[in-house]
């Protein structure tokens, strides 16, 4: 999304010390010892032994999947992805609703049709979460079954089972939230720092200053997973909108006194499993964390984002490399352009000295193009002048006007799309937001608050999803005037 960034799931130290209990539970599983994977999925299918000593094959499975390699694991998703639902007993079922007459024989032909089209592999994955780990098994599992399945539609049909699982047992009901500070444990607060890819964390002091006072780290759990994040949002307590993401982490700056805060800018937010991707937590995230700042904080009135926009500049490039569509430039942003940049380069002379080089001519499209290929533009007083209306005039376009491929109502950017979902206006755009390496790449070193109130998220939310409406601060529309 953005600045919910993705940290690809791996099987850390906490996942593998469990797999020596997983090995004393495997050793008392009974004969067996040369069946392949597929006949130990159909052994923990048919349940031999009873209850214990399925949980006990479960637990075999899993140890055997951890110590297969890249291609053992494909193998081992490809054998559990095979337990489909049986078409014949499918047909049969679908033959027995089309003739069942009478609403109670209808409805047990219904309830048979649907036990007979859920797949066995889904009872076999159930089976998982009955040994110690086995939620997080199945959360690292997912995240190698989206790195391997491709177009396979047998591996697509496995990640769409498993996806509806971790879903209903990751309802944000059964949720926990918790403030990270600087007192939490040390490992938790080393993953803080793997998971972090929004605005790296580049040492202990820059992780202890996101834990200061006037800032605050929330996270989810889950009651399986005590001791893995699944997502986390980092707030700073600060005096009206940030404008700056350099300044806003700032380790020399003054710590505020949070009694003296009134916005809460939320400018980082991490989804830390990989497994989990497409299972939404961000918005309740968000609006948990609102509601209990709220109340902590009465002193808080503003709640907003400072985001990246992460499509910003890959979407520009594509629109300058074409001669499609309407001109980018007005004749004044062209005219300052030109005014501010150094000269193209001219044309060589030809070889045989019979003459001098030659000026060459540009598109004011060709202007702004070779301006952006240089690095350090920005640090050009001239240039950046004339760059900085034409830029803000294009993202503010960019982000209230140009939609997702194939999607009109949805906003072309992954930040701006998640914001708006959840209730957000897009409320200010800033010039120099993002200074670094990577913001310059991502957005010309833009970045945009998007401000949550508390008593319009839910207007805005159907606005947005309902309508495909982007709701905007004045000034942003006025911005994007004209855009065409």
């Amino acid at each position: 999304m953005s600045d919910v960034v993705v940290q690809p799931g791996l099987f850390d130290r906490a996942l593998r010390r469990v797999t020596s209990l997983w090995r004393d539970m495997a050793e008392r599983v009974t004969g067996g010892e040369a069946e392949t994977i597929a006949e130990q999925m159909q052994a923990c299918l048919d349940g031999r032994g009873g209850e214990v000593s399925a949980r006990n094959r479960a637990a075999k499975l899993a140890q055997a999947y951890l110590a297969l390699d890249e291609e053992g694991r494909s193998g081992f998703l490809r054998a559990l992805a095979g337990f489909d639902s049986d078409d014949a007993e499918v047909r049969r079922a679908m033959e027995r609703v089309g003739a069942a007459t009478g609403t109670v024989e209808r409805a047990a032909a219904k309830a048979r049709l649907r036990r007979v089209l859920e797949p066995p592999r889904v009872r076999l994955l159930t089976q998982f979460t009955t040994i110690p780990d086995g939620v997080r098994f199945l959360v690292e599992m997912r995240a190698e079954l989206m790195r391997v399945m491709g177009t396979d539609p047998l591996l697509q049909a496995l990640e769409a089972d498993l996806k509806g699982l971790l879903a209903s047992w990751f309802d944000v009901g059964f949720l926990e939230l918790k403030r990270i500070d600087w007192n939490s444990p040390a490992a938790l607060l080393e993953k803080l720092v793997r998971y972090e890819a929004v605005h790296r964390i580049r040492t202990w002091r820059d992780l202890k200053n996101r834990l200061d006072s006037d800032r605050r780290c929330y996270a989810f759990f889950h009651p399986r997973m005590p001791e893995e994040p699944l997502i986390f949002v980092e707030v700073a307590l600060v005096q009206g909108l940030a404008a700056s993401v350099q300044r806003l982490l700032d380790e020399k700056a003054p710590v505020l006194d949070p009694a003296r805060a009134d916005t809460a800018i939320f400018y980082s937010i991490n989804n830390c499993q990989r497994g989990l991707d497409g299972i939404s937590f961000g918005n309740f995230l968000i609006k948990r964390v609102v509601a209990l700042l709220g109340q902590e904080l009465p002193n808080i009135r503003s709640f907003a984002t400072l985001s990246p926009i992460p499509g910003f500049m890959r979407w520009l490039s594509a629109r300058l490399a074409t001669a499609e569509g309407p001109p980018l430039l007005t004749e004044e942003e062209a005219a300052a352009l030109r005014a501010a940049a150094p000269p193209p380069p001219a044309l060589p002379a030809p070889a045989d000295g019979a003459g001098t080089a030659i000026a060459t001519a540009e598109t004011p499209t060709q202007t702004l193009s070779r301006i952006l290929a240089r690095r350090g533009w920005l640090r050009e007083p001239a240039v950046a002048k004339a760059m900085e209306p034409v830029l803000l005039r294009l993202c503010a376009g960019y982000l209230l006007n140009e939609h997702a491929p194939g999607n009109p109502k949805r906003a072309r950017d992954p930040v701006a799309h998640f914001h708006l979902s959840n209730g957000a206006r897009v409320e200010r755009l800033n010039w120099r937001g993002d200074i670094s390496e990577k913001g310059m790449k991502e957005s010309a070193g833009l970045m945009v608050n998007y401000l949550y109130d508390p008593a319009r998220i839910e207007d805005y939310h159907e606005e947005y999803v309902g309508e495909g409406r982007r709701p905007a601060a004045t000034a942003i529309r006025r911005l994007a005037r004209g855009w065409s």
